[in-house]
């Protein structure tokens, strides 16, 4: 291909405007909890076909594997220490350049529904049009909620609003009310539809897809200790029906693009925030360096007058890599500062070779009782489509081959076969953190830095419900 969607759009048709942008984001939903990924348990038979029907990035993966720093890696293409967002529950600063607003800025019309997370002022607090929105117009958003069946929103005034039933399929009929309402017209849109789950709790999916899944029955992945696997079923059971859940309104919202005739100038791109662990390695949740953790889904559907072919991407890709690689793909100048990579030529098949073959994957400052509790600790590491290499205050911590030990069962650290090529990763990983200033400081220096308000006894930020 030698065109990008713009262009390739306009010599497939009359149409003249830029694509739509739909994205669609979910909460701690693990690139390995899909089928086609090959989780045996899990149905989800609209991201099947969307991941074979798209470009499907199999390595891709949230460089700070926790809610509100990878979200503002998404609106910035900034990493954490570029942007100030490292922990949970702080504001981005509204000076930054954001994804909406450079599609704004190109004439879309730009729109947010339901989680956003990175406005720092209380997880119930209304937030008010201008600044704090990032750049996006229509607005129906909550900071944060965890629920689903009695989840309160806001839109431009401070008045509370209710998402009858389960929020991600009255956000999902919202999300396609506004696109129905713009049928006809002339300006692009960039909508950013942000669900909650399958973030826990667990067990709060609706009734017909909790029925799907038994506990007894969950095949568990091989790296969940035996004393954590009664608790790992259950959880896996209660995620797996939130995850169906969600999937069907994948369905929905394709089938809507396709009935509409919106796929042929609309690209949708699947994501997560970061993984969850679910019991593997006999951990919780998400801030740690292993693949359940960190690997995410990233399904790029491409509008389907462009002409290009479906497939996988084998190469690394970050959160951060989002905006740069959007913009790209909408032929739009890509802002400074971005340390994300325009992946966009390498999406659609102009060249084989990626922008980045290494993803720096961090923890600045672990938190969080869950987190302390299970000896949560500030690291460092790469990520490449074939090693993990980490890093901790304390030195080399794990060496994973992905290949062979798809599990990360076998820290190569402890193979003294492997010691040259852990000292060519360290050398590697001390460059990566050279070129983006990061001195890999123990986390609590950077709570100061940055002038965090003062932490909690969990070295929490504080927040309010």
């Amino acid at each position: 291909m030698a065109c990008t969607l713009t262009a390739c759009a306009q010599q497939k048709s009359d149409q003249s405007r830029r694509p739509n942008v739909l994205v669609v984001m979910a909460d701690q939903w693990r690139t390995q909890a899909i089928g086609h990924h090959g989780d045996p348990n899990v149905q989800t038979p609209y991201l099947d076909a969307l991941a074979t029907q798209g470009i499907d990035f199999t390595n891709a993966v949230a460089e700070i594997p926790v809610c509100t720093p990878s979200r503002a890696s998404f609106i910035t293409g900034q990493l954490p220490l570029r942007n100030g967002v490292f922990m949970n529950d702080v504001q981005l600063d509204t000076n930054a350049v954001s994804i909406a607003e450079v599609f704004r800025n190109a004439g879309y019309a730009t729109a947010c529904i339901g989680k956003w997370h990175i406005d720092g002022s209380g997880r119930s607090a209304f937030i008010p049009p201008g600044g704090r929105r990032q750049g996006f117009d229509y607005w129906k958003v909550l900071e944060c909620t965890h629920d689903y069946n009695h989840s309160l929103y806001y839109a431009d005034a401070p008045d509370t609003l209710l998402w009858e039933g389960y929020d991600v399929f009255a956000q999902t009929d919202d999300a396609i009310r506004y696109m129905d309402g713009r049928t006809g017209e002339e300006q692009p849109f960039f909508l950013f539809l942000s669900w909650g789950p399958p973030h826990d709790p667990y067990h709060t999916a609706p009734e017909e897809y909790k029925r799907l899944y038994s506990a007894q029955d969950i095949q568990l992945r091989p790296n969940v200790p035996e004393s954590r696997q009664d608790q790992a079923r259950r959880w896996h059971a209660g995620y797996y029906a939130h995850c169906t859940a969600m999937d069907s309104q994948i369905g929905k919202l394709m089938t809507y693009l396709k009935d509409g005739g919106l796929d042929s100038n609309t690209l949708v791109l699947f994501l997560s925030d970061h993984g969850d662990l679910l019991g593997s390695h006999g951990e919780a949740n998400k801030q740690q360096p292993y693949d359940e953790s960190i690997r995410i889904p990233m399904i790029f559907k491409l509008p389907d007058a462009n002409g290009v072919g479906a497939g996988s991407r084998e190469a690394p890709i970050g959160v951060s890599d989002v905006m740069p690689t959007l913009l790209g793909l909408c032929d739009l100048d890509i802002p400074e500062p971005v340390d994300g990579h325009d992946y966009s030529a390498y999406l659609l098949g102009k060249t084989t070779l990626a922008p980045d073959t290494v993803k720096l994957i961090t923890c600045v400052q672990p938190y969080g009782q869950w987190s302390r509790d299970r000896g949560g600790r500030e690291f460092r590491g790469i990520r490449t489509t074939h090693y993990t290499y980490v890093r901790d205050l304390e030195g080399p911590w794990l060496f994973f081959d992905n290949q062979t030990d798809p599990y990360q069962q076998h820290n190569l650290l402890e193979d003294p076969n492997y010691q040259a090529l852990a000292t060519s990763f360290d050398r590697l990983l001390q460059a990566r953190l050279a070129a983006t200033g990061d001195e890999f400081r123990p986390g609590l220096e950077y709570v100061k830095r940055y002038n965090y308000p003062p932490l909690d006894e969990t070295e929490t930020v504080p927040f309010e419900w």
